[in-house]
């Protein structure tokens, strides 16, 4: 008679024991708990148990430490880490020390009964590569313990010892960046650079040259061969920032490298390898663009090889105490004062709608750190710059004749002359800026008649003619089909 497979269960709060010991117990497994890692020691050198369950805070040790120890005598026996500690730091440290899965408390006990069925079940041994856990510190770039973090974080840690490309999806201010510095200060190559290339902030006929590199000669001005991206991120990360504003063009002879794995630079003959983990990011609904036809579909599957999607802040206030106490530490390091929030200024953060995420929280932070005298932050300071920012705006209901849009072209612009100081910026500001107005104007209304041009020159105002040829000199996009 075969008999059930124990589990050894270690955890220093004896009412998790006790419900997780009886949910393993009615699904058929047999189980030994304790309270202390050194009995789960002996068990385990024994030889006893075919699977490990332990939490990482206890009496006489961490469980983390204990991973190592027992993969080194039984290389087979998988181990399953529960934690309160709910941070990137441990989901990366259990993933990489050699856990079968980690699982953040509280968990839903249904899905730790079935994680244990997978453990017990599938016993081929697969090598853990290392190095990496022993070097991650305590300053982890991501922040908070949610559930919705929680997700991140333990699909962050299966990520780091591979190669796989990444598409991070998120709203601006979420930390999108942050994702791909972790994946690769952690990853496999952290020793290579991290080259970060934004692709809304090039010009849309440079984008090519910027990614690839070009040889002296290759048009006019290029008096040296320079790098491209690509080259600079040779055997590192290569990081496409804002991937949804790539130009058509661009977007084929990137999906071309993709697939071939080389490329030639502007002007170039020789095939150059592409040896670089591609992590994009965009907060646009590349699926929408695809319908749109501003974004390739093949490219899309190409890049979404595994995706992870970063949470609004709004969707995750419990983070925002800790999110907070971080911002006042980092300001206090740099040398500004120590500051504090009561109760009631944070409870009213926690209710704020948070439309710029977490860079939204962090520059209002660095603002009550840096201009009021107060070392306590009240309700009515965060009031004051909070202001009316938290009104939700029916986007479908503005109207464009409010002063509100004077006003944001008006302060735009103040911004754009103060960081010129004393000088005066460039000729053609006139042009230059109809321009940056008409090509979103013109863009969102195509959008919105579904590509009708007879139906925006209408809605526009505009003669049919003048639109065709504002398409041309703005060079838009001529989209086709739905929303």
């Amino acid at each position: 008679m075969k008999t059930a497979p124990t589990i050894l269960l270690a955890d220093d709060d004896s009412a998790i024991r006790t419900v997780v010991s009886q949910a393993l117990t009615r699904a058929g497994f047999e189980v030994r708990a304790t309270e202390a890692a050194a009995m789960l020691w002996k068990w385990v050198e024994e030889g006893n148990g075919d699977l490990v369950i332990t939490d990482v805070v206890m009496p006489d040790e961490s469980g983390l430490d204990l991973i190592p120890r027992i993969r080194r005598i039984r290389p087979d026996l998988r181990i399953v880490v529960m934690s309160a500690q709910s941070t990137l730091q441990t989901a990366v440290k259990a993933t990489e020390s050699g856990a079968f899965e980690y699982l953040p408390k509280p968990f839903d006990i249904n899905e730790l009964v079935a994680v244990v069925k997978r453990g017990v079940e599938k016993k081929d041994n697969v090598a853990v590569p290392r190095g990496i856990a022993e070097d991650i510190g305590d300053a982890l770039p991501l922040i908070g313990r949610s559930g919705a973090m929680q997700e991140v974080y333990r699909t962050l840690a299966r990520l780091m010892p591979t190669d796989l490309t990444v598409m991070v999806s998120g709203g601006s201010g979420t930390g999108k960046e942050l994702v791909a510095r972790a994946l690769h200060d952690y990853g496999k190559r952290k020793q290579g650079p991290f080259v970060a290339v934004n692709m809304a902030a090039i010009p849309r006929t440079l984008i090519e040259s910027e990614l690839f590199g070009y040889e002296k000669g290759a048009f006019t001005g290029a008096t040296a061969r320079t790098s491209g991206r690509f080259e600079q991120a040779n055997a590192g990360t290569l990081f496409l920032d804002e991937i949804g504003d790539m130009p058509m063009e661009a977007q084929t002879r990137l999906l071309r490298v993709l697939q071939e794995g080389e490329f030639t630079t502007v002007g170039g003959q020789t095939p150059i390898v592409a040896n670089a983990r591609i992590i994009a990011a965009t907060h646009h609904d590349l699926k929408q663009l695809i319908r749109q036809g501003l974004f390739r579909e093949d490219l899309f599957f190409r890049l979404n090889v595994v995706p992870i999607l970063l949470p609004p802040l709004r969707s995750r206030v419990e983070d925002i105490p800790e999110l907070v106490r971080h911002f006042l530490a980092r300001g206090k390091n740099a040398g500004l004062p120590w500051k504090t929030l009561d109760s009631a200024a944070l409870d009213r953060l926690m209710r704020h709608s948070w439309p710029g995420n977490v860079r939204e929280l962090e520059n209002l932070i660095q603002r009550l750190t840096a201009l009021y005298s107060e070392e306590n932050i009240s309700l009515s300071i965060v009031e004051r710059e909070l202001g009316d920012s938290n009104q939700v705006i029916n986007k479908d209901l503005v109207d464009i004749s409010d002063p509100g849009l004077a006003s944001s072209v008006e302060r735009h612009l103040s911004s754009y002359f103060a960081a010129h100081q004393n000088e005066l910026p460039a000729t053609g500001l006139y042009s230059r800026v109809l321009r940056e107005v008409e090509k979103p104007l013109i863009m969102l209304t195509l959008q919105a008649t579904r590509g009708n041009q007879i139906r925006a020159a209408q809605v526009l105002g505009l003669n049919r003619n003048t639109l065709r040829k504002k398409i041309r000199e703005l060079d838009i996009p001529v989209i086709r089909g739905g929303r």
